[in-house]
């Protein structure tokens, strides 16, 4: 089964809009595919879903963080790494794909994507993703 890292925006993209992000959670849903998640990043989901420009209310999201929760396997990243500067809360999607052995990171983060790969992890959009199925 091929192991993936998906990142904050393709995951809140997937959950509140559809499209590519949401094609690649459904293949996490039905089993394709791993997704890796560490508690780091679902932090950040929880943070990002809670804001009050998505309007979820506080059970709605705490009912998709359960979700998304039993969905993914869990990842304690052992190592740091300190690759984007810019914005450093980027390198947790890199520390849990490591520590995955992820086969893809997926994102639509500029920071990101400007990598191409990291340690031999290629670095895609969803629809690039997609097409390489």
């Amino acid at each position: 089964m091929r192991r993936i890292v998906v990142d904050t925006n393709v995951m809140v993209s997937a959950l509140l809009f559809g499209g590519n992000p949401r094609e690649v959670l459904l293949q996490a849903i039905r089993g394709e595919i791993g997704l890796g998640m560490s508690p780091a990043m679902l932090y950040e989901l929880q943070g990002v879903l809670s804001r009050k420009k998505f309007g979820l209310a506080e059970q709605l999201v705490e009912t998709v963080m359960n979700e998304v929760t039993g969905l993914s396997d869990m990842v304690f990243p052992r190592r740091s790494v300190s690759v984007i500067e810019r914005d450093p809360d980027d390198n947790m999607v890199l520390e849990c794909a490591l520590e995955y052995r992820a086969q893809a990171i997926i994102s639509g983060d500029e920071h990101l994507l400007a990598l191409a790969a990291f340690e031999n992890i290629p670095i895609l959009t969803p629809a690039q993703y997609l097409e390489t199925k």
